[in-house]
């Protein structure tokens, strides 16, 4: 604005702040001379320790960028896990490689033509001149080698932050990484990320597997009038994923003051067949039935269905159950009652015509499809926040950034939310169950239940 920038040009020049005159220049808007910025800054009514936090976090920002940024360019990296499903690989690579050419493209058009070159700095200001790069670093061996991996990587070839990821096992040696390096990982595509209230240098989609559980408690938890005084028992798979699962659960079900009438571990090779479950069903007579298992517990369940003394309702894990959902047994649809942390299939093909776009070519059905999304939404979000920098490509100003967003509707997820210091995006999940037919969709009995 003109007179706003004719007004800061011309000022005198200024002492240097103490945290004294700089508590002054937030409070009153006066600063170390005397002078009043009200014109170009407002005040805010901050006294007492939230001044002193204030101050010291304003200390602790960047005043250099960091490595992998210039004027021109921004250079990123992927991370793969070796051995993961070369399917999900592609489909998590594919939306951030698509991204990149098509910046790349939109600035060498720029550099060539004027008025592509004023059409771009119109969408996207001075990031219309800036190309990127993404690296791809792929960890081999077991996850305790993966560190000097990482730092091989890096310091061979600085980037500004890691965009996307993918593992289908374990993350934390790259989670710690980020958190060690301060560098930002964006959005990696995994089902085990690491669960915690103060790392800042990772953002995940959700908290993973967890959050299904977590939600399956909540939902319980505003069942009043079904468990009343009766109990809930919790069975599940002596496995990483069935532990998980049930460590989500028995968290927010103890918050919430309650405790669980029994919580059974089904060793991994053990069959959950029908007769241990009635065995527990007549022991505790729970009001409700929690299963985390894979698709074998269908067969278990319906002969569970026929007991007269059978609870009022099984929760089970929609994402678990994977393909088989869709042949759940009529006779159990309106029994059983799933965890399903995605929007409703039917509701998301509206997203479709956006995530084609960096598919072009093969084609959606030859992709993971909760991958390929996890990984539009991760270029998606960069992009957004890149835009809003202005080219003050500072590291902790992109957390900030995204922080300050509002509620974002894309591929997926019911809603992506965000809030300073938060770290997973998608804090929801639906309880739903089969609908009936030959071609039956999923069908909401809860709303999006968060936290």
């Amino acid at each position: 604005v003109p007179s706003y920038a004719n007004y800061a040009k011309y000022l005198p020049v200024r002492p240097a702040y103490t945290d004294k005159t700089l508590a002054t220049l937030i409070d009153s808007g006066i600063d170390p001379t005397e002078r009043s910025v009200l014109r170009v800054m407002p005040r805010y009514e901050i006294v007492g320790t939230d001044m002193d936090i204030l101050i010291e976090y304003l200390k602790s920002l960047s005043d250099k960028l960091p490595p992998g940024v210039d004027k021109t360019h921004l250079k990123f990296a992927t991370v793969i896990v070796e051995g993961t499903d070369p399917k999900k690989v592609e489909s998590m690579l594919k939306p951030l490689q698509f991204t990149v050419e098509r910046k790349n493209a939109l600035t060498k058009a720029s550099g060539a033509n004027d008025r592509v070159a004023r059409m771009g700095y119109n969408m996207l200001g001075d990031l219309s001149f800036v190309t990127f790069s993404l690296d791809k670093w792929v960890l081999k061996g077991p996850p305790e080698t993966w560190r000097a991996q990482l730092d091989a990587y890096y310091q061979a070839n600085p980037v500004y932050a890691l965009l996307g990821g993918i593992s289908e096992g374990e993350w934390g040696p790259v989670h710690r990484f980020c958190e060690e390096m301060k560098i930002p990982d964006l959005f990696p595509s995994v089902d085990y990320p690491v669960i915690s209230n103060t790392d800042w240098y990772t953002l995940y989609p959700s908290r993973g597997i967890r959050q299904e559980g977590e939600s399956a408690a909540r939902y319980l938890k505003s069942m009043a009038e079904l468990i009343k005084d009766k109990p809930v028992v919790q069975v599940y798979r002596d496995n990483r994923r069935g532990q998980t699962l049930a460590e989500g659960f028995r968290a927010i079900w103890k918050e919430t003051g309650n405790s669980l009438a029994a919580d059974i571990a089904l060793p991994e090779g053990e069959k959950l067949d029908a007769k241990k479950l009635k065995q527990i069903v007549q022991k505790d007579k729970p009001a409700v039935l929690l299963i985390w298992d894979d698709p074998g517990l269908l067969a278990s369940l319906e002969k569970l269905n026929k007991q007269k003394d059978k609870p009022a309702m099984v929760i089970a894990s929609g994402t678990w159950l994977g393909a088989n959902l869709w042949t759940i047994p009529e006779a159990l649809r309106k029994w059983m009652y799933l965890t399903w942390p995605y929007r409703m299939p039917q509701e998301d093909v509206r997203f479709d015509n956006e995530v084609r776009k960096v598919a072009v070519g093969k084609g959606m059905k030859y992709y993971d499809p909760i991958v390929l999304r996890q990984a539009f939404i991760a270029q998606e979000m960069l992009g957004k926040a890149l835009m809003e920098m202005r080219s003050e490509y500072y590291r902790d100003f992109l957390f900030d950034t995204i922080g300050m967003m509002e509620d974002i509707y894309l591929p997926l997820y019911e809603r992506l939310s965000f809030g300073p210091g938060q770290r997973y995006a998608s804090k929801g999940c639906f309880i739903v169950q089969l609908g009936a037919g030959n071609s039956p969709q999923l069908e909401r009995r809860s709303e999006w239940v968060m936290p």
